[in-house]
């Protein structure tokens, strides 16, 4: 819902006033400043009076009010005028600007830094990074260029003393990718001469009142304002800007945009060699000018990183080239000081150029492709000073003046007539209405040879010594006729004009007097070569970087430079150019404007002055604005292009008409919506009077765009499933056919290899098998386990029925212990009885062996699987050599020395595992039900030292396996065991002078010592 403002307030838009008069115009401005209300429009116009207050007007929630909303939807303000510009730029993928003007202290760079705070919040809803990285350095470069280009004047605590115009680039979605800033004429006398009650350039303030004890001292500074000649006279002045705090608000911005550390200390060594420049002085001995303080030069030379001597000469000297010969002029002390503060000016004007070019190199536009990333867009922004008319007027004022009326000419070119040309050249009837066209006055100014520009040059180009007066009495020789110009020579009654010093020239805004004093050096500009020798020889890059000019020789001839004035006026000149590229002339007719106006001079949030702000409106053609827009139309646009936007709204013009013209076409369309009332038809375009009907023709085409687009996307995902549906059938038969070739490959290829794998004398061991494609992987390793069953089978067959068990023995130990163990025993025969082999037991064997067949008749046991000499230890650690006997029933422990004599019989029913160590030793604890386990070490004595633990742990395993059942085998060190129910460890330990496996107490269990070598 569009919110209007209440009556209370005013009308928000002057063109709503009940009749066009000055009288009425001034009561609703005065009004709606009384009451709060700062802007109002005069249809796309925004016209801001300045509160000389902070309002609430500018948050996030105000911000979400203005976004995406037309113009007449809610109150007036700048986010609307700046939303408006951004949908304009996005909806006809077209560049466009803003316009901001006013005369100085009206609030012009408040009103571009929050038109650049609007587009940075609603732009990059993705959040990209890169994106937000740009539009904080964008934003930031704000308050760089203010600290650098901004000074404090009587009428404006913040006043641009530089214009500025800075393009937003915008990639095909809307959101900025970089940008480019132009400046225009720095006010750089300002480095050296204030008038009473203002100051140099913030930049200086902040540096010593901001600046760290540690910094001043490195740059030879101190916080005293009035210790140094170039800003003393603005040192006890109060300002509205914290100069401390804007100190470290500009040093993060630098570090935040892209300046190196160095740089910005360089910055800082410019700004204090300045002051310690404005600081010298000149003293005569004879003819002979002398520097009275010469450290302060040692002190400016380790600033610039150059020679102290080079410094002083360039300060008393002067370079001349005579035909072959070099002389060095000595300068009087007049031409010593004029030589100072014109290098002092040059130094501070060069470090703003190159802020601004360094800021421009990081935000610019790279790698940008529009065959890639589509069209890109631009926003321009133009805040540059406004109308100046001061107690003394000089070269900077008149410049600045001249650049207002370049701006007004191209507002009166646009916005009054051409409007009023193309109603008659379409045939639209149309009530002429007066204007003040002030081309006369830009004429004046810069027409060639004729203009006052043109004179300046001549004068400042003639031989011999040239002055002022000089240049004035050309002025009145030349110009004395014309109606905007006069003297005190040309009208000698006029007694607030000087002889040979004033001239005046009747501006749009009003009449100005001006100084000739000073044009024709500030014109010349004149900075002695030696100077930039100087800085060109700096052993710094980036004052190097500076002065490109300075590697010239003395003798080589150059060009004669440009004039000041020149180089403003061909820069203003491109400038409105570079305006005017950006305005759709088959629709929109101008910028985008923004109209500042200074409601008194007392900078006071109460006072509303009607006299001063009566001229203002009166200089800035508002009210011719409000006529105008009043009597014409909003919007035009070529009936092809109208067509073009808007022929979905209509079912006689969708997708396409079959009217005898375009002009018919569009007719039917407006009758078919009902806007025949609002429009008129011209020769050529269609005109729409308000603002409303348009905005309504756009949500209509939003409305049926939506439904294109579904249409369009139906349609588009029908043919894509259809073409994905054929791919993918034609893609299946391939793979189908395919895989069946791969299949037929693959087996031929296993057949070839394997064959007669039956006459291999390894069965084909030694085959590779060929890779598999991958829908045969697992057939591939089942066809494997197949073939490694058959040739297991055929290798089986080969060995003896009697050594079966011994392999399946070894085969089961294999598959506990490989990978746990170093020694198996695989590699020898396993006997498995070895109590009852002469070689282990000579003496004993013959006793042992009727003692296992008693036994055998006893518990009808069938086999022995294992029997051996151990060492074993009891819950009383008590160590005793013992025998171990195990048949398939039973596990018996023997004791030797007593004829084998049965000491222990555990059933095997009765045993859950075995635990063995990771190492070379023979310990093995047999686990039993009822927590009485029992722990031996296993030895032999002929051959010593033999390993059997992978024998007894292989017999066990494939006997428990027979009789299916499970044998849990642990490798572990140390090992774990329950003595009667009491938990312990016993832990192998090699020590080199053991002579044989021997176990110890220990704190938490057992020790098993055993030989190291």
């Amino acid at each position: 819902m569009a919110e209007q403002e209440s009556l209370e307030f005013g009308k928000a838009d002057f063109v709503l006033m009940d009749t066009v008069s000055m009288p009425e115009f001034m009561a609703n401005l005065r009004l709606r400043f009384e009451k709060g209300r700062i802007y109002t429009f005069i249809g796309e116009v925004v016209v801001s009076v300045n509160p000389y207050k902070l309002l609430n007007i500018y948050g996030r929630d105000t911000i979400e009010q203005y976004k995406g909303r037309e113009l007449y939807e809610r109150p007036p303000h700048l986010f609307a005028i700046a939303d408006a510009a951004y949908k304009a730029m996005k909806r006809r993928s077209k560049d466009t600007c803003i316009v901001i003007s006013g005369e100085s202290g009206a609030g012009k760079t408040e009103a571009s830094k929050y038109i650049m705070q609007y587009i940075a919040a609603i732009t990059n809803p993705s959040q990209r990074a890169e994106v937000e990285r740009v539009k904080n350095m964008l934003l930031k470069s704000n308050c760089v260029l203010e600290a650098f280009g901004n000074a404090k004047t009587n009428r404006n605590d913040n006043s641009s003393r530089f214009g500025k115009y800075m393009d937003i680039n915008f990639d095909f979605k809307g959101d900025p990718i970089g940008g480019h800033i132009n400046n225009y004429l720095l006010e750089k006398s300002r480095v050296i001469v204030q008038q009473p009650g203002e100051r140099s350039f913030h930049s200086f303030y902040q540096l010593l009142q901001g600046g760290s004890e540690q910094m001043l001292r490195s740059l030879h500074l101190q916080k005293s304002l009035s210790s140094y000649n170039y800003i003393h006279v603005g040192a006890q002045l109060k300002s509205s800007i914290n100069d401390a705090a804007e100190f470290r608000v500009v040093a993060d911005a630098m570090k935040v945009i892209g300046f190196k550390p160095e740089e910005i200390q360089t910055v800082y060594k410019i700004l204090a060699a300045i002051l310690h420049l404005g600081n010298l002085k000149f003293v005569v001995d004879g003819d002979t000018p002398l520097i009275e303080n010469g450290k302060v030069v040692s002190i400016i030379a380790e600033l610039l990183s150059t020679k102290t001597d080079m410094v002083e000469k360039a300060l008393l000297y002067r370079t001349v080239a005579t035909g072959r010969d070099i002389i060095d002029k000595q300068h009087t002390e007049q031409e010593a000081s004029y030589g100072r503060d014109a290098f002092a000016k040059a130094i501070y004007e060069r470090l703003f150029c190159w802020i601004v070019t360094r800021i421009n190199d990081i935000i610019e536009v790279k790698n940008y492709d529009t065959t890639i990333h589509g069209k890109n867009t631009v926003i321009g922004v133009l805040d540059i000073y406004g109308f100046e008319i001061f107690d003394n007027n000089s070269f900077e004022q008149f410049c600045i003046n001249y650049c207002n009326e370049k701006l007004q000419q191209l507002f009166i070119q646009l916005v009054l007539k051409q409007e009023q040309e193309e109603y008659q050249r379409e045939g639209i009837p149309w009530k002429h209405i007066d204007y003040f066209n002030n081309q006369i006055i830009v004429d004046l100014v810069e027409q060639q040879h004729k203009g006052i520009i043109a004179i300046l040059d001549d004068a400042c180009m003639n031989v011999g010594k040239v002055t002022d007066e000089m240049f004035l009495e050309a002025l009145n020789s030349k110009l004395g006729k014309h109606a905007h110009f006069s003297s005190r020579k040309l009208c000698a009654s006029d007694k607030i004009l000087e002889f040979d010093r004033d001239f005046r020239i009747r501006h749009y805004a009003g009449d100005v007097v001006y100084s000739v004093i000073g044009f024709i050096d500030k014109n010349k500009d004149t900075l002695f070569q030696d100077f930039k020798r100087l800085m060109y020889n700096s052993s710094n890059p980036v004052l190097k970087n500076m002065w490109p000019e300075g590697k010239l020789s003395i003798t080589e001839v150059t060009k004669r430079p440009l004039t000041a004035a020149t180089l403003f006026k061909n820069s203003m000149i491109a400038l409105v150019d570079n305006l005017a590229s950006k305005i759709d002339y088959c629709g929109r007719k101008e910028p985008y404007y923004v109209r500042c106006i200074k409601p008194n001079d007392k900078k006071s949030p109460q006072i509303f002055d009607d006299e001063r702000c009566r001229h203002q409106v009166e200089y800035l053609g508002l009210l011719e604005n409000v006529r105008v827009r009043r009597a014409g139309f909003a919007f035009r646009q070529t009936y092809e292009k109208f067509l073009h936007r808007y022929k979905m709204i209509s079912e006689f013009t969708w997708p396409n008409h079959d009217l005898p013209s375009d002009k018919e076409a569009v007719k039917k369309l407006i009758e078919r919506c009902g806007f025949q009332d609002d429009v008129a038809y011209g020769k050529t375009k269609i005109f729409i009077r308000t603002p409303r009907t348009l905005f309504t023709l756009e949500e209509l085409r939003a409305q049926m765009l939506i439904r294109i687009v579904l249409f369009l996307q139906k349609v588009w995902r029908g043919t894509l499933a259809r073409m994905r549906y054929k791919r993918t059938k034609a893609a299946l038969t391939i793979i189908r056919y395919y895989r069946r070739y791969k299949v037929k490959s693959y087996i031929h290829e296993v057949a070839r290899r394997f064959h007669g794998v039956k006459t291999m004398r390894d069965y084909g061991k030694h085959v590779k098998w060929p890779s598999p494609p991958k829908v045969l992987r697992r057939f591939e390793e089942a066809l494997q386990t197949i073939f490694n069953r058959w040739r297991a089978s055929q290798l089986i067959k080969s060995i003896p029925a009697s050594d079966l068990p011994q392999v399946r023995a070894k085969v089961a130990a294999v598959e506990m212990l490989k990978g746990q163990r170093a020694d198996l025993g695989l590699q020898r025969a396993w006997e498995g009885n070895y109590l009852a082999s002469k070689p282990d037991t000579p003496q004993t064997s013959g006793t042992f062996v009727p003692v296992a067949n008693e036994l055998k008749r006893k518990d009808k046991y069938m086999n022995v699987l294992f029997s051996c000499h151990v060492r074993k230890v009891n819950r009383f650690s008590k160590v005793e050599d013992r025998a171990i006997f195990v048949t398939d029933r039973h596990l018996y422990k023997m004791d030797p020395t007593k004829q084998y004599k049965v000491m222990k019989t555990i059933p095997l029913y009765n045993l859950t595992g075995l635990s063995v160590s990771n190492g070379k030793d023979q310990l093995v604890v047999f686990h039993t039900k009822d927590n009485k386990d029992l722990i031996v070490c296993l030895f032999s004595k002929q051959p010593t030292h033999e390993s059997r633990i992978g024998e007894l742990v292989g017999v066990l395993v494939n006997h428990f396996k027979s009789e299916k059942r499970h044998l849990q085998v642990n490798v572990t060190n140390p090992v774990q065991c329950s003595l009667h129910g009491k938990k312990c460890t016993v832990s192998v330990e090699t020590r080199l002078n053991q002579p044989q496996p021997d176990f110890t107490k220990n704190r938490s269990g057992f020790i098993l010592s055993v030989p190291g070598n």
